[in-house]
């Protein structure tokens, strides 16, 4: 009797285990987020806590914690957000070639004007443009790629692949001709390190980063059609073409911000991706997005805690999540034997 009068639901956790188990999760990932943050802050801070120069010197630390918090919100937000649309939990921005292109603009500014073109590119206004050119050729790569007849998960990687190489190629092919100390300029510019976000970025950056995933978050019951396929999709009444574009518009737009305003950091939305899925164990994307970003940002915080405190490399934090997130790539890759 019990059983044929249970109450079904169609909901993302429909078992009480299940949403203890995401509640649990959700609030161990804000604490350890909360700890990561204001460990930053406080941590090797000389000033006596509370008093007026631990405040200062915990406000001047603040900028990395703010540039951390808008990193892992795009870099988790796109990267589910372009897996869905793109049904592959392998494929992400970064390893399509997006951030071939932040080296390009970065290499040829110094091959064109030598140092004092990365010193003319430091501005708002030149962040802006950074930012514009990348969201345009993004849009123009993957909404060839991804539609019309085009529309082939495997052509799409492989195109992405070859034009990602191509841009790199000629990216080295400048860069060997330029003089070793412009070399030595460019090269720290071309790791992914939080030092090179500078306050003046925080103003453009912090709005295009929130109303993009805003705009993703109130989308997240369409991505979970999108899910489920094109032909499903279309068969449910949902415009796919329609929303393909503008979902990957709202992604590119989150992947410049983060490129533009720290570098190439390529395998840590996939790193993310990964592990939001294994932690909130749904495909609903309004659980999954929280879960993501949380997980990003306690990622992003410990790394630059560990390269800052233990190898004395501040800001240098895509040295180890690259080769974490890269070592969980060649894992995922060899368990599924097929991309």
């Amino acid at each position: 009797m019990a059983e044929a009068t249970a109450i079904r639901s169609a909901a993302a956790l429909t078992a009480p285990r299940d949403r203890r188990r995401y509640t649990v999760v959700l609030a161990l990932l804000i604490v350890l987020a909360a700890v990561s943050g204001f460990g930053l802050l406080a941590w090797d801070n000389p000033m006596p806590f509370g008093s007026a120069g631990f405040w200062r010197i915990a406000k001047h630390r603040g900028t990395g914690v703010t540039v951390m918090a808008v990193v892992a919100v795009a870099q988790a937000i796109a990267t589910v957000s372009f897996q869905t649309v793109t049904n592959n939990r392998i494929i992400t921005p970064s390893i399509m070639g997006f951030e071939s292109l932040y080296r390009v603009v970065q290499t040829s500014a110094v091959y064109l004007f030598g140092v004092a073109g990365l010193v003319a590119m430091q501005g708002l206004w030149q962040f802006g443009l950074q930012v514009a050119i990348m969201v345009a050729l993004a849009m123009a790569l993957y909404g060839w790629l991804l539609s019309g007849r085009y529309g082939n998960l495997q052509v799409m990687l492989l195109i992405g692949i070859i034009i990602g190489g191509g841009l790199g190629a000629i990216a080295t092919f400048m860069q060997r001709l330029l003089t070793p100390s412009e070399f030595d300029v460019l090269a720290a510019r071309l790791f992914g390190n939080i030092s090179n976000a500078g306050v003046s970025y925080l103003p453009l950056a912090i709005p295009l980063c929130v109303v993009a995933s805003t705009l993703l978050w109130l989308r997240a019951r369409r991505l979970n059609v999108m899910a489920l396929g094109p032909d499903t999709a279309r068969s449910l009444g949902l415009d796919h073409r329609r929303e393909l574009l503008i979902v990957l518009f709202l992604v590119a737009v989150l992947m410049a911000t983060s490129t533009a305003l720290v570098g190439p950091m390529t395998f840590l939305g996939f790193l993310v991706a990964t592990l939001a899925y294994q932690f909130a164990d749904t495909h609903d994307h309004r659980l999954v997005f929280p879960v993501a970003v949380l997980t990003a940002f306690t990622i992003l915080a410990g790394a630059s805690f560990l390269m800052k405190n233990v190898f004395y490399a501040h800001g240098m934090v895509s040295i180890l999540i690259e080769l974490v997130g890269g070592t969980v790539f060649l894992i995922v890759i060899l368990r599924k034997g097929r991309l």
